[in-house]
């Protein structure tokens, strides 16, 4: 096995404490002997020569200041964070350290992430900030470190941010991860299946609920959701499918995410079919086993100099960039 990969994370809310909380989890499962066949959740135990174990968190950054100045293994449990305590016992982690607020915070957190020699920057801010994500991506290019983009904004499909990254030999994966088993995978799944078995789809919906942060922001900030929702269903006719990013927040749910589709569809001779489903998922977890995946690809990418988007993660985005 290679050198674990370097990471830095921008935004330290709960799909970092998934994240760092499951990496811990599954090296434990490793040195208790554990087959990594038996281990629960995982797709591809090693990828670009990285198990799902092989991360070394070296930077964090945020602007929440019960964060900042925090280990890791702590800042994730602080503010609006309500993901689950499923480790006890978590590597301290690197100090977070202040995120970008405005532009001339960009060369700062550029040269913090050179200090820290992350391979791979991961952003995952809350939905609806646009210019932000462009920061972020202008310090990891200026740090020649690689972007995943786990959120809606258009970072890899903005074909000028793109090219820079190409050009540079700086990996760019993105834009907003399709989580592991999540509402737009079920619900397009759904759709093919209907049309497969040459039904004619009338009418469907898909309404999410939540009591995360992110639900909480998506209340105020849905439009670059709903798109990117809309695009991981392939081209649907928007007449016809309607998505509700954020059909409430709910703070008893907490880091719960709840999902409720509806199908109505014409079948022989014109007579109904209805079809209902709920869906109900650790919302960060969700995000989690898609993010390892994403962050090795890039980080393999990254040492062999292949900058720019990788197609070979395409079905793990909701809208990726090409």
């Amino acid at each position: 096995m290679q050198q674990k990969l370097k990471l830095a994370i921008a935004g330290i809310g709960n799909n970092a404490s998934a994240l760092m909380q499951g990496v811990t989890y599954y090296e434990s499962l490793h040195q208790q002997g554990v087959k990594p066949e038996e281990w629960p959740g995982i797709r591809q135990s090693v990828l670009g020569g990285f198990s799902v174990f092989d991360i070394e968190f070296v930077a964090g950054f945020d602007i929440d200041e019960r964060k900042i100045g925090r280990p890791l293994s702590e800042a994730i449990f602080c503010g609006e964070n309500n993901y689950p305590v499923i480790v006890a016992n978590l590597p301290v982690g690197p100090s977070i350290m202040r995120g970008i607020a405005a532009e001339d915070d960009v060369a700062a957190v550029a040269e913090a992430l050179k200090r820290s020699g992350a391979e791979v920057l991961l952003y995952g801010l809350p939905t609806g900030l646009q210019q932000q994500a462009e920061w972020y991506a202008e310090a990891a290019l200026a740090a020649n470190v690689a972007f995943v983009n786990c959120t809606p904004e258009k970072i890899a499909r903005t074909p000028e941010i793109l090219a820079r990254f190409t050009k540079q030999g700086t990996a760019l994966l993105g834009d907003d991860l399709a989580s592991h088993f999540g509402s737009s995978v079920i619900h397009k799944g759904l759709l093919k299946l209907i049309s497969d078995r040459g039904l004619t789809l009338q009418s469907s919906f898909q309404v999410n609920l939540g009591g995360n942060s992110d639900f909480k922001n998506l209340a105020i900030n849905p439009s670059s959701k709903r798109e990117s929702k809309m695009n991981a269903l392939g081209g649907v006719d928007a007449g016809k499918v309607e998505v509700i990013p954020s059909g409430g927040f709910l703070s008893q749910l907490e880091d719960t995410k709840i999902a409720y589709f509806n199908i109505t569809a014409a079948g022989w001779a014109g007579t109904e079919v209805v079809f209902d489903a709920k869906l109900k998922v650790q919302d960060s977890s969700n995000a989690a086993g898609v993010i390892i995946d994403l962050v090795r690809v890039a980080a393999s990418q990254q040492r062999m100099g292949l900058g720019g988007m990788s197609q070979e993660v395409a079905s793990l985005l909701k809208s990726p960039g090409m």
